[in-house]
């Protein structure tokens, strides 16, 4: 619901607008509005969980997001839909990190690797199934049913966490940083609007202050909380070279493809004509590739280890965006499904690999900084994916831009010229996560990947276990 409830809305766009009497370009905002909450409110959800309990926090989430979902549907202006997605946004924040906080800390480093195949489903999924998703209830229903729908599964999410997520123990004493929460919110506030600034029409002075601004707020919380008693996070994860390898090749790796799902549907809706629906659903033949590979990527990983998977999921997804750069409305659609579906295949190996090798050497007291870094890393490396392939589609626009110069010499233009430049760049800029991965000792992760159960002396990753 979390990640599916971040770019569901992007079909439905025009309903919403119409309903409402604004501007299709106004109701960005609430999609932007939703992103930077959730982005703003993770460095919080792992001080929360630690305060309060984990299952009440996660428990306090569900129902946040559900009862925010309903008033999202309800909503009769622009305004109101705004704030209840604010809302919608508070509740994300605290549900997907505290929800795979009390997973991790329930495995052991010999069933991490299994634990971690289930856990990246979502993020995997939702951004190849929203357009499908929200072009098909906008088009045979409305598009109050993308909220409609989390009620359902935000109870049954809710009864289910219940009874099966473990109380855990509260700590009354922990105190919160306030310094390093206050810099760090406003760094990863200032990233946030600055990136969804760039991904629009009006990206220029304003985006790149938000962009420097967010880095400096950023840099501050890092000299704050590397001398503060208490900090918000423990800086010393990244002493971990399997954790740092998230914060470079994996937080390119993660961009790149979520550019991906961002540049495939305009491509076809835009470049070949297709409807919303049509578009949709040849996208979701990324999602067949995620799900079709999954049984495969653990073996995968236990026999090669991580640092082979993850170069060679990274060459091979930069191939397939390179294919795509080839394709016209004239190539036959089962090869675009079938070029889209390997595409899926490798995005679905790699991914898995980074969630698992991130964890491989944390200590168990320090997960909880783990997890809440990683979560924020991933919600900027998504902002970041989109508003890169945005600014890349205006870059070689033939309206414009690089290939808008090359028309004014008298040059022809092909229409599709501007999404050959992007998914080409994409492709170059995954090779730099290839990179960054060769540099991976080998081998990396190997107490994770390693098959068979894990000696009695080794450390596990719940310090009560």
């Amino acid at each position: 619901m979390e990640f599916l409830d971040g770019t569901v809305l992007t079909t439905a766009i025009p309903s919403i607008a119409a309903d409402f009497s604004v501007a299709s370009a106004d109701v960005n905002i609430t999609m932007t509005a939703y992103l930077m909450t959730v982005a703003m409110g993770i460095p919080l959800s792992g001080w929360l969980a630690e305060r309060f309990g984990a299952r009440r926090v996660f428990c306090l989430a569900i129902a946040v997001f559900t009862v925010a979902s309903l008033l999202c549907a309800v909503s009769q202006d622009l305004a109101t839909l705004t704030m209840s997605r604010v809302l919608q946004g508070a509740g994300g924040a605290m549900m997907v990190p505290v929800g795979t906080l009390v997973v991790l800390r329930g495995t052991q480093k010999k069933d991490l690797l299994r634990a971690t195949a289930f856990l990246v489903w979502p993020g995997l999924l939702a951004p190849v199934l929203a357009p499908l998703v929200g072009g098909a209830l906008t088009q045979y229903l409305s598009w109050h049913w993308i909220f409609l729908v989390n009620l359902p599964l935000g109870l049954a999410a809710f009864l289910a966490a219940l009874r099966m997520v473990p109380a855990g123990a509260a700590d009354s004493t922990r105190r919160l940083d306030w310094p390093g929460l206050g810099l760090t919110t406003l760094g990863v506030g200032s990233l946030v609007i600055g990136l969804e600034l760039a991904g629009g029409p009006t990206a220029g002075t304003l985006a790149a202050l938000g962009l420097a601004a967010g880095l400096l707020f950023l840099a501050a919380a890092v000299a704050w909380m590397r001398r503060a008693r208490s900090p918000l996070f423990n800086l010393s994860v990244f002493h971990a070279r399997t954790f740092r390898a998230t914060a470079g090749g994996g937080f390119i790796y993660r961009l790149t493809i979520s550019a991906v799902p961002f540049l495939l549907p305009l491509m076809f809706q835009n470049g070949f004509g297709w409807d919303p629906l049509h578009a949709g659903a040849m996208v979701a033949a990324v999602f067949i590739g995620n799900i079709g590979i999954k049984p495969a990527t653990t073996p995968l990983i236990r026999r090669f280890g991580f640092k082979a998977v993850l170069v060679f999921a990274s060459l091979a997804s930069a191939a397939t965006f390179g294919l795509c750069a080839l394709l016209d409305a004239g190539t036959p659609g089962p090869l675009i499904f079938a070029l889209l579906v390997a595409s899926g295949a490798f995005r679905s190996i790699g991914f898995s690999a980074y969630a698992t090798v991130q964890y491989a050497d944390v200590e168990s007291t320090k997960l909880p900084s783990a997890n809440a870094v990683s979560a924020t890393l991933v919600q900027l490396a998504t902002g970041a994916g989109i508003a890169v392939a945005a600014l890349l589609l205006r870059l070689f626009d033939p309206a414009g831009g690089i290939e808008g110069a090359i028309a004014g010499t008298g040059a022809a233009v092909d229409p599709l010229a501007a999404y050959r430049a992007a998914f080409l760049s994409i492709a170059a800029l995954m090779l730099l996560s290839t990179l960054d991965s060769l540099f991976l000792p080998r081998h990396a992760g190997a107490e994770v990947s390693r098959p068979g159960p894990t000696p009695a002396a080794a450390p596990t990753l719940h310090p009560r276990a």
